[in-house]
């Protein structure tokens, strides 16, 4: 899979009071983030790195694999927060690149890494998975400065453990020990290191940096059909499908008047006819429906609209939130104000129109300018994105 990219210079604007250099605030902390997607053995991918910045746009034609790209970050978010291989990978054989030849004891696996961003410096974690004829994580590298700071390697195919050794700056250069095989040993590291070496304060910390750039994860692929009928009045808390937008608008209009009325505002710049007000409102038996306000009496209720404005609608909604409105399931014991949310979106421009695109790219760049959401989209074509302040945009070729 060949890969290009092009990162735009962010234009001239007027000093944010959160970044560094404004007298009256403190500068704005370096988030956890990710820099980089390694894809060195995965799907239809082979030794693909993708730079990733606030804002990044995957290009391509279909079968380029921009949607693999998505599920490989999606998988690492995953593992991260603790969940095992096996739930992560539900088919792991289609992971497995389709050339891939067994070994001499009829193993096939794939290869996926990334590097994370932040007070650390850069952060790399490498994992290595076997397929076939066990799903099982089978090498694990985090390295940071210079230093492999975790590695493990499967010894005994019987078990279901890897050899792990990581770095200690001790007298003891290393400590040994096993770690199950359907975990990422970086996520576990907190439960193993002691932290009393300047060395182990290092590995927890790098270790620390990985897990919170990888977790603040919201997969986002609004599904139309779903949006327009009335949902359970709940938690409130929007799903990846926006199946249950309606609920969220009844949480959101009420908690914080100013982003709802900024979120207005793009809704009647992306919507056909007038629109003066984006709300949910009872529909009965403990459900509630969302409607458009037109102004003059007159409300559209969803099912009413266009599956390109519903999709438009909801990625605002999740450009313009965080955490605290989307489903994800971030670090709790790290403060808000040192996490960045990667909202990730397949087909971002599917359905919706080009002015709409424009639109919901412009959120997107304020948001990531902000320092609490960032982006990675994937479009079939991003010639409308080229050039556009704040934006790295990635071609993937077939």
């Amino acid at each position: 899979m060949a890969v290009s990219s092009g990162a735009s210079t962010p234009g001239t604007r007027g000093p944010s009071p959160w970044e560094s250099g404004a007298p009256d605030r403190p500068p704005r902390p370096l988030r956890p983030h990710l820099s980089e997607l390694r894809l060195s053995a995965f799907a239809g991918h082979r030794g693909v790195a993708l730079p990733l910045g606030a804002v990044t746009l995957l290009a391509g034609p279909s079968g380029a694999g921009k949607s693999s790209a998505l599920r490989a970050y999606e998988a690492l978010a995953r593992l991260a927060g603790g969940v095992p291989v096996g739930e992560v990978f539900r088919e792991p054989v289609a992971c497995v690149p389709e050339r891939m030849a067994p070994d001499a004891q009829g193993r096939r696996g794939f290869r996926i890494g990334c590097t994370a961003d932040g007070p650390e410096g850069p952060v790399r974690l490498d994992l290595a998975v076997q397929a076939e004829p066990e799903l099982r994580i089978v090498g694990e590298r985090l390295t940071a400065r210079g230093v492999v700071l975790l590695e493990t390697a499967l010894r005994d195919p019987a078990r279901h453990v890897v050899q792990a050794a990581w770095h200690t700056g001790g007298q003891a250069p290393v400590v040994r020990a096993p770690l199950p095989d359907d975990r990422l040993g970086t996520a576990l590291l907190p439960l193993r290191v002691a932290g009393t070496t300047d060395g182990e304060r290092h590995v927890l910390a790098a270790a620390e940096q990985m897990v919170v750039a990888l977790r603040s994860v919201f997969a986002c692929d609004p599904l139309p059909d779903r949006m327009r009928a009335p949902v359970p009045a709940g938690s409130g808390r929007l799903l990846g499908g926006c199946d249950n937008l309606a609920d969220v608008l009844w949480r959101t209009r009420a908690e914080c008047a100013r982003r709802h009325d900024r979120f207005v505002q793009e809704v009647a710049a992306g919507c056909a006819g007038p629109v003066v007000d984006v709300f949910a409102e009872p529909a009965g038996h403990g459900t509630v429906r969302a409607v458009l306000d037109r102004g003059d009496g007159l409300r559209t209720d969803f099912a009413r609209l266009g599956d390109g404005e519903l999709r438009y609608l909801a990625l605002a909604l999740v450009l313009l939130t965080g955490p605290g409105v989307l489903e994800v399931d971030p670090p709790g014991e790290v403060p808000a104000a040192l996490q960045a949310l990667t909202v990730l979106a397949d087909g971002l421009d599917r359905q919706v129109d080009a002015a709409q695109r424009r639109a919901l790219l412009r959120l997107a760049a304020g948001s990531a300018r902000d320092g609490h959401i960032r982006l990675l989209g994937a479009v079939s074509d991003a010639s409308w994105a080229t050039g556009q302040s704040g934006v790295t945009v990635v071609h993937l070729k077939a």
